[in-house]
């Protein structure tokens, strides 16, 4: 049984791990969209901006997001196969709460996917404002999560 714990206790740390840098990336982009929207299309700024924002996405983000699905999933058959808990833990308040913010986030970060392709071709269809405005969406969603997570609603 200690050899489960550990194998439990690791797929929890790095599940933590990419949510960290998922987080960083979510938290992050939206600030960089705010700046590039000052920038004027096709200047020197607006092609840095768009440098940034492409390998943050590709090189940090969707590698992080797929590893936090993954890892999730793997808890999830962990603890409803191995543990022993069965699958009727996915239908509590606090896993399905838990499983809507994750939606949100995969949502919004499809949603910075499309807004950074419309400012690398120039468009600004939200302000500065909007950006910083919607920038802290996803550590709100965290804030729930966890303490979802930690609780369990058991207040």
């Amino acid at each position: 049984m200690k050899h489960l714990a550990f194998y439990h206790n690791l797929l929890i740390g790095l599940h933590i791990l990419a949510v960290i840098a998922w987080m960083a990336g979510l938290l992050y982009l939206p600030r960089l969209f705010a700046y590039h929207t000052r920038a004027a299309a096709g200047s020197e700024l607006d092609a840095t901006f768009r440098v940034m924002e492409v390998k943050l996405l590709r090189i940090i983000m969707n590698p992080a997001m797929i590893a936090v699905w993954l890892l999730g999933l793997t808890l999830i058959w962990f603890d409803a196969a191995v543990l022993g808990w069965g699958w009727a833990f996915l239908l509590t308040p606090w896993m399905l709460t838990k499983l809507a913010g994750v939606l949100f986030l995969t949502g919004w970060h499809h949603y910075l996917g499309l807004a950074r392709k419309s400012l690398a071709t120039g468009r600004r269809s939200r302000s500065e404002r909007f950006w910083r405005m919607t920038n802290e969406l996803p550590f709100l969603a965290a804030i729930v999560m966890v303490l979802t997570i930690t609780t369990k609603f058991a207040f």
